[in-house]
């Protein structure tokens, strides 16, 4: 993207800032080395909603991504929906890395070379490569469901469904027997959820990581009585939203707030994002407000709603995790009246959200700074504040703001 005039400036002056990379998925880097890569790994994880919205089918999909299948005959499925979805915002961050790698474009002539570069570099050193040389990201947050990362800046996030989705006694047995614990009753399954997330914290956890749904009101009661059901029909399963999540997961909230884990909320954008709604969480916010949340994605698409609920209190803070590539415009729209209506130290201002393809976390920081200095750039021209404000905001949003929440010693 060509920027001018003040966004210029103070984009260029964003080039060696620190980042905590606030959100991603990425396995351990022992675990991503041993894999195959090529080309057709940049068009993975969130491209893949866009190639089938532009009429790629999923039997298409997966021969795309089969390394079986000879290169030319999957390059010819990617080249067919690539150019639909090249100028969405998914897709910029491969064609950014692919830039990087010095290549103008994925064209028929280069995504060979372009394959054997990739994997000539996936190899022991690649995250910190990417991660921290290209990117001086400090500590990336990751959530993938382990805490056995041997690199210092890879920092875990679990989920927090292991211990409160819990839909049937199998489930409820084998995470209370994991930590050594019984459960014959629920508050002996709620405190080996203390101890699952007491030893998630010493493995190096920061945080627990839930979902914004439309949650009963927790009713002790009626979680009980679903337990103890469970308990005396160990075949029973359960629907996905009952009352026993509901319960559970409150009380989990409070367990974080004691163990001193921060609890991230997926909000929004994603499959059937109705269920998704951030509104979904504002009673739950108001009812525990020890607790610290970091609610994600903007909220997309209800980001005013999800600007008023950071505006309203004072345990919640937003995170822009996705949002730049989700759409850059909603979020340069959204940043523009959040900074009337949110203090500057509630607002993270990146992570990658990515899994395997750690090399497009580098083309999604750009555009994150990009967009972070249009709208500060357009504070500055309407004289709502100076170049140095401007970037000691940027620098809390990008690194001071999550270090502080996640209490981390980078």
């Amino acid at each position: 993207m060509k920027l001018v005039g003040t966004e210029a400036e103070l984009y260029d002056s964003l080039s060696g800032i620190p980042v905590i990379d606030a959100h991603e998925h990425l396995a351990p880097e022992r675990v991503r080395v041993k894999q195959h890569l090529d080309v057709f790994d940049l068009f993975i994880h969130y491209t893949k909603t866009d190639f089938l919205c532009a009429g790629m089918t999923p039997v298409q999909w997966e021969r795309m991504h089969n390394v079986e299948i000879p290169d030319e005959k999957r390059w010819r499925i990617l080249s067919r929906y690539l150019k639909e979805i090249r100028h969405g915002s998914y897709a910029r961050p491969a064609l950014i890395y692919a830039r990087h790698l010095g290549f103008d474009d994925i064209t028929k002539d280069n995504y060979g070379e372009i394959s054997r570069a990739l994997q000539a570099d996936n190899r022991p050193g690649i995250y910190k490569k990417i991660l921290v040389d290209m990117c001086n990201i400090r500590t990336a947050l990751t959530q993938a469901g382990r805490t056995d990362y041997e690199l210092p800046f890879m920092v875990p996030l679990m989920p927090m469904d292991n211990w409160g989705n819990v839909r049937s006694w199998k489930a409820i047995e084998e995470m209370a027997t994991g930590v050594g614990e019984g459960a014959a009753t629920i508050d002996e399954y709620l405190e080996a959820a203390r101890k699952g997330l007491e030893r998630w914290k010493e493995e190096g956890a920061v945080g627990i990581k839930m979902i914004s749904l439309p949650y009963d009101v927790p009713d002790r009661s009626r979680a009980v009585s679903i337990f103890d059901e469970l308990r005396r029909d160990p075949g029973k399963k359960i629907p996905e939203m009952n009352p026993l999540r509901s319960y559970l997961n409150e009380e989990i909230l409070d367990i974080a707030a004691e163990v001193g884990l921060v609890v991230a909320v997926h909000t929004g954008v994603w499959g059937d994002f109705r269920q998704l709604d951030p509104r979904h969480m504002i009673p739950i916010f108001g009812r525990h407000p020890g607790t610290k949340f970091d609610m994600y994605h903007m909220g997309m698409p209800w980001v005013r709603d999800a600007g008023l609920i950071g505006k309203n209190n004072p345990n919640v803070w937003l995170n822009l995790c996705w949002c730049h590539i989700v759409s850059p415009e909603m979020t340069v729209s959204a940043l523009k009246e959040w900074i009337d209506m949110v203090p500057m130290n509630k607002i993270i201002g990146f992570g990658g959200d990515y899994g395997k393809p750690v090399e497009k976390v580098y083309g999604h920081l750009l555009m994150a700074k990009e967009n972070i200095a249009r709208v500060l750039g357009g504070r500055i021209d309407r004289e709502l504040m100076g170049k140095s404000e401007a970037e000691g905001i940027a620098r809390k949003w990008f690194y001071t703001n999550p270090k502080k929440l996640y209490g981390l010693k980078v």
